[in-house]
């Protein structure tokens, strides 16, 4: 690859908060954009002959960037394409990293393919879902993803990985962890079938038994994700102040069974809820949160919570990301005091060095 592969940065000096659904985010150096492979390589090529670093992204839905910015080249993943073809009786749907995440899944489930319905509403583009395993309602991408195409800074070519390769782990994968900035996610292969959606969620059930729904398809299933994610302020509307965050901010815990118990008597409620997965107990960060003391619609100066959901911290009106993480700080130091549980953040933070809040969010344990 040569650097004419790639026609080199757009804009120059701009903010992040243009390109991020929270809407914080100081000036970076350089913007572009890569729509092919033979992009990624270039862009990759031009940073390090000019010793620019380089953050890759997608919709911008998973990102807090620091008000002091970015000193380096923003590249936006713009690889379009989705095709669908047969492989041992599964279907194969193959989509570039820079398709809308919402998109595809609509286009697996209007061929009625089971196995990402659950995933339906969730902003951002294909290739940030194998970053953090991106999972929602019962399901995970870690179920369906069957190879990975990358480029690897490390040996300046293309790789393809397999699921086991991409070592996933809930919420996490070793694109988020060892091998963090080393791989760029160019395309994703999902393998799916037809047949039963996945309807496991408390929340998912309730409205299939409330209509009495007996045996509901892949799209009755999307549907009904929709809905609750709207409800919740989780589907991106620019008329919804709620909607300008980052989704959940905070990973719901997986916690022992004696920690379970001891957050019901710590809370004074014996049915503290709590979802049995390997390694212990999940609980819903929301809960946690909301019995902290921070209820819906809660405010600080020009950071809150959203009205609809607890998960979710809002940019009420120009916020900087300074507000954004010092609030999210005293969710968790609240959280920690009461019940003995550290959450942890699913956006990542870029910009901020050896910040001492940003430290705080992202230690696991005291």
């Amino acid at each position: 690859m040569t650097l004419a592969s790639w026609r080199g940065p757009d804009l120059l000096d701009v903010p992040f908060a243009r390109f991020s659904t929270i809407g914080v985010g100081g000036p970076v150096s350089w913007f572009g954009r890569a729509e092919s492979i033979e992009d990624v390589a270039g862009a990759h090529a031009w940073c390090a002959e000019r010793g620019v670093e380089l953050l890759v992204i997608g919709g911008g839905s998973n990102l807090i960037v620091a008000d002091e910015g970015f000193s380096g080249l923003v590249l936006q993943m713009a690889i379009g394409g989705l095709k669908f073809s047969m492989r041992d009786g599964d279907t194969l749907m193959r989509a570039g990293a820079g398709e809308s995440w919402d998109g595809a899944v609509a286009a697996a489930v209007q061929r009625g393919l089971s196995g990402l319905e659950c995933l339906s509403g969730i902003p951002g583009r294909v290739g940030g879902t194998p970053l953090q395993n991106v999972g929602a309602y019962g399901q995970e991408v870690a179920d369906t993803i069957d190879q990975v195409v990358c480029f690897d800074r490390a040996t300046a070519a293309t790789v393809t990985l397999s699921n086991a390769e991409c070592a996933f782990a809930y919420r996490t994968s070793r694109f988020k962890q060892e091998d963090a900035g080393r791989f760029i996610v160019c395309e994703v292969s999902f393998r799916l079938r037809a047949g039963a959606p996945t309807i496991t969620y408390p929340d998912v059930l309730r409205v299939f038994a409330r209509e009495m729904v007996g045996t509901p398809a892949v799209r009755d299933v999307r549907s009904v994700v929709l809905e609750i994610r709207q409800r919740k302020g989780m589907v991106l509307d620019p008329e919804d102040h709620d909607t300008r965050s980052v989704g959940s901010f905070f990973m719901n815990p997986i916690v022992s069974a004696d920690a379970h118990a001891r957050l019901a008597a710590a809370a004074r409620e014996a049915d503290a809820p709590g979802f049995p997965v390997a390694g212990g107990v999940k609980v819903p960060a929301a809960w946690l949160i909301e019995r902290a003391g921070f209820t819906k619609g809660v405010t600080d100066g020009r950071v809150g919570l959203s009205t609809k959901h607890p998960l979710a911290i809002v940019n009420r009106n120009g916020a900087t990301a300074r507000e954004i993480v010092e609030f999210a700080v005293r969710i968790k130091r609240k959280v920690s005091e009461q019940f003995g549980v550290w959450l942890r953040p699913e956006p990542v933070m870029v910009g901020f060095g050896a910040d001492p809040s940003v430290a705080f969010l992202q230690k696991a344990s005291e």
